[in-house]
Formats: structure tokens, C-alpha cells, sequence
């Protein structure tokens, strides 16, 4: 095993130089890992956190390559990567954490669905197709009722690359591409979970949390924890999610999200094989955070306790409408007054609306007092443009 702590300079690389590895670096720098990061933008936030930058594509095999021969492990902040190269590399004895062969079959939506499938995991019924033509065939065949979704099998995210299909006239203006369609959630309640698996199959899990989403840009506006669900429910999402972890035998941090339904049941949406969103509040609220325990995952490190210290809701700070540009985050002293408030921002120069640009997490001595002074952080602070 590669002792990481050591004199010896031991290489992590991250694929990806996002928002997700700038929170995962924050860990490695108190770790004092060496790290290497490959990302195509020259300004990407994890610039100037790493030990050492590489602007090239993660999504070209000759480039994934050259950048992981210099590393001994690697990891993903993102999982639009060349995963043909991290198998090559993985065959060359490079440790690849979350394993090339996950990745790739999270990364399209119709084998992903089909694991479910194949594994019992409860979700909406579905089907897939190769294109228009043969989903046109299947439609008839299924007959779901309307309103149904329509998802396309690679490519989407934060709400990209989804449809809802209200009448048959939505169909004519979707893409000719591989996809799937599944029945639409009677949606009581959006969770998520967070959870870690290590090398030598050690399994910790986070609280589940409750999400609610933008009613335009399909983004998560709010996490919310502990969810609002019953002690009974809790626990049958945990099991859900953890099902998922074991079955896939992951090496790493897993995020599965999941619908509960006005029938009470749970269906998994889909899951991301790294750091989530859903999963920021836990910097603050529990006692390691994802971001920590992914790391300690992937290097065979023991787990830390995923146990949560106070109630917490997030709010992500997205780009205003009407604003494109240099960035200003409006309001952000005046903000900064609230009690429990942590404000992450994401080192982005150019703001546009609905884009990413931040979070802070609110915590508090119960759920209601965080949820309030995040409703007024939300007044307050505004990302908007020069």
C-alpha cells in the first residue's frame, strides 16, 4: 500500500478542475498530498490549489494519458472523462478511483438504468432506444400515459438532456439520439444520499438529505438536512443507496438520488460516482465531510465518522437573470452578518444565469431556524455581473 504520508512525493491526480475539486483540494492541502490537476479552461478554480496544473482535455485519450502516467492514483471531479484511457491506465497498475468501468456505465443513463434493473434496485419503469425512430415503436408498445420523461443516454446534467413530455407534439422536438423514456414520478419528496466505500470495503453513509429544485432551471435551489421524511422512510432510502454502493463495488464517494413517491415509494432517479451537490452541506454539518471521506476512500484510508453535528440547509448561489459577465456577488458582507452562515465561492470570473458560481450552508440549533436564515441569506445575496 502507498504510504501517502510520507516524504516520498506520492501523486494524486484529479480529472476535472471545478467547483467539486476545489472543495476536494481544500482536504488535500491540510493532508499536504501532492497534487495534479488536468483541466482544459486556463482559469479553472483548482488552479491555483494544486501543487501542479495541467490545462489539456480529460476528454482526449492521448492527453488522460500523459497526465495520468505522472500520477500514481486518480480521481474524477467529473465524469465526462476519457475512460478508455483510465482503463489503460488502471492495466498499466496506475490505482483509479472511482474504477474506469463505473464510470462508464454511470456516465450513460440506459446502462445505468439497466444495473438497476438487473440488480433489483427499485425505479420508474423504463425503457430504452437507440433513436427516434425505434422510441417512436417502443412508445406505442409501452403505452405509458402521458405525462411521461424523456432523457437523452449521455450528455445531460443539471437538468440538460431531460424532458418532460406533456402531449405527442413534445416528441417532434427532440434530438435524434439514444435515449430512454421512464414514467413520471408522483413526487412527494426529492432525497439524496451520500455515501463511501474504501478499498478494503469499508461502507459509511451520510444523513439523507431533501432537495428542492429551481421550477425553471431544473437546478437544486435548497438541500435540506435532516430530510423531512419518517424514521421508516430514512432508513429504507439508506438501505436503497447502499445497496447501489455494494452492488457496484465502488471505490470512492457514490451520491444517489431518489424520488418518494405520494404512494410512499422510493425510486432511485440516478447517481454520480463523485463529490455532489447534494453533499456540500456536509463541510459544515457533519464530522467529515464528502469531500474528506472521498479522499480517504480512495488512498485505503479508514472512514471518518459521517455523523452530523447541527441541522444545515444549502443554498446555492447560481447567476442571476439578465446577467452575463465579470462576476459581483451583490450583497455578500451584508450577508456574511448571519449567524451560522458559510459562504463557499467557487473562484468563477464570468457569471451567466442559472450557472454555478457558489454555495453557502447555513447551520443552526434546529432545521426550522437554518431553513429561515437561509430564506433571508437567499434575499440577500445576489450573483450577478460588472
Amino acid at each position: 500500500m502507498l504510504n501517502y504520508f510520507s516524504s516520498t512525493e506520492i501523486k494524486t491526480g484529479i480529472l476535472g478542475g471545478g467547483q467539486l475539486g476545489k472543495m476536494l483540494l481544500d482536504v488535500a492541502r491540510r493532508y499536504d498530498l501532492f497534487t495534479r490537476v488536468l483541466d482544459p479552461s486556463a482559469d479553472a478554480p483548482c488552479k491555483f490549489g494544486c501543487k501542479e496544473f495541467v490545462q489539456g482535455s480529460f476528454n482526449d485519450y492521448d492527453t488522460v494519458m500523459a497526465f495520468g502516467r505522472d500520477c500514481d492514483i486518480l480521481t474524477i471531479e467529473i465524469e465526462s472523462v476519457n475512460t478508455q484511457a483510465l482503463k489503460d491506465l488502471e492495466k498499466q497498475g496506475k490505482k483509479v478511483f472511482p474504477q474506469p468501468a463505473i464510470v462508464e456505465l454511470i456516465q450513460n443513463k440506459v446502462t445505468q438504468k439497466q444495473f438497476y434493473t438487473d440488480h433489483q434496485l427499485p425505479t420508474a419503469p423504463w425503457f430504452g432506444f437507440r433513436n427516434k425512430a425505434e422510441m417512436m415503436k417502443l412508445i406505442n408498445k409501452h403505452s405509458f400515459h402521458l405525462p411521461f420523461v424523456w432523457k437523452a443516454a449521455t450528455g445531460g446534467y443539471d437538468g440538460r438532456g431531460v424532458s418532460v413530455i406533456r402531449n405527442m407534439n413534445d416528441l417532434e422536438k427532440l434530438p435524434d439520439v439514444p435515449g430512454l423514456i421512464e414514467e413520471l414520478a408522483s413526487i412527494e419528496h426529492e432525497v439524496a444520499l451520500v455515501a463511501a466505500r474504501n478499498e478494503q470495503g469499508e461502507i459509511r453513509a451520510f444523513p439523507p438529505v431533501e432537495m428542492s429544485f429551481h421550477p425553471e432551471a431544473n437546478l437544486v435551489e435548497y438541500v435540506y438536512c435532516p430530510a423531512s421524511l419518517s424514521e421508516v422512510k430514512l432508513s429504507e432510502a439508506s438501505n436503497i443507496a447502499l445497496s447501489l454502493v455494494d452492488r457496484l463495488g465502488i471505490v470512492g464517494v457514490l451520491a444517489v438520488e431518489m424520488f418518494v413517491n405520494h404512494d410512499g415509494q422510493i425510486w432511485i432517479n440516478e447517481c454520480a460516482p463523485r463529490v455532489h451537490n447534494s453533499g456540500h452541506l456536509t463541510i459544515e454539518a457533519c464530522i467529515t465531510s464528502q469531500f474528506e471521506q472521498h479522499l480517504r476512500a480512495i488512498l485505503g484510508l479508514p472512514l471518518g465518522s459521517p455523523e452530523q453535528i447541527r441541522p444545515a440547509v444549502m443554498v446555492n448561489l447560481t447567476g442571476e437573470e439578465g446577467f452575463s459577465g465579470p462576476v459581483v456577488y451583490e450583497g455578500a458582507e451584508k450577508m456574511l452578518e448571519t449567524q451560522g452562515a458559510y459562504m463557499h465561492l467557487y473562484g468563477k470570473t464570468e457569471t451567466r444565469p442559472h450557472r454555478k458560481m457558489g454555495h453557502v450552508t447555513i447551520t443552526a440549533d434546529t432545521l426550522d431556524q437554518a431553513r429561515e436564515n437561509a430564506m433571508k441569506v437567499k434575499e440577500i445575496l445576489k450573483v450577478k455581473s460588472e
